[in-house]
């Protein structure tokens, strides 16, 4: 059976793209990777979401952009699931990891 819905990648995936906008490196490297693995539109959006919350003032605009992208990523997992892995990979690295 094929899984072809990833809601749970899809948030994780939003919530990494809209955290990393204050850090010019590390959305540098995540926007490169979404241009790879989702395309350039993907990319180039991400990049005009980054210019909107830097425009804006703290106003919870960040919780509005991550639950547009999380909206754009499970759309685009249906119709590109080859895209799961790496996205998943992307949220997961650099994290902390939990104590065991």
């Amino acid at each position: 059976m094929s899984v072809i819905h990833h809601p749970r990648v899809a948030w994780d995936a939003a919530r990494t793209l809209v955290g990393a906008v204050p850090d010019d490196e590390r959305f540098t490297r995540i926007a490169g990777e979404v241009e790879r693995v989702l395309g350039v539109e993907f990319a180039r959006s991400l990049r005009e979401t980054r210019d909107r919350l830097r425009s804006a003032p703290e106003d919870g605009r960040d919780l509005v952009e991550a639950g547009v992208w999380r909206v754009r990523i499970e759309d685009a997992l249906r119709s590109h699931p080859d895209a799961v892995e790496p996205l998943r990979r992307l949220t997961t690295a650099g994290q902390p990891r939990s104590a065991s």
